[in-house]
């Protein structure tokens, strides 16, 4: 089992920045990959970002390349998303993701928020 917990997210206006944080309960270094997800009413959930713990591979979607970073601090358990210039279309519930084999974990995801 591991557990996973976001934070960070909120309000924040067009063109700013926020970065999230992914808590996991076990070294990120058992965890085959980590995930960014996100999700907003009535789609479906869409994977932002990824990074494995082999190698150090990550992966963006094409609406997050330029934007955001995915990185990780192996000593904390933690993996962040660093998102910058925010659109109100990045606005959705950010959930983290673990794959350890063929099992998968979500955290309770966090809400951001773009407006003025």
């Amino acid at each position: 089992q591991v557990q996973l917990v976001e934070s960070g997210g909120g309000l924040v206006q067009p063109g700013g920045s926020l970065r999230l944080s992914c808590a996991a309960s076990r070294s990120i270094l058992r965890i085959d990959t980590m995930q960014w997800y996100r999700q907003t009413p009535g789609k479906q959930r869409e994977l932002v970002a990824d990074i494995r713990s082999a190698g150090s591979t990550v992966y963006y979607a094409n609406f997050a390349k330029g934007r955001f970073t995915i990185s990780r601090d192996n000593a904390k358990n933690t993996v962040f998303l660093q998102m910058n210039s925010l659109k109100p279309e990045d606005t959705a519930v950010y959930y983290c993701h673990g794959v350890v084999g063929e099992d998968g974990y979500w955290g309770q995801g966090t809400q951001v928020t773009v407006s003025s």
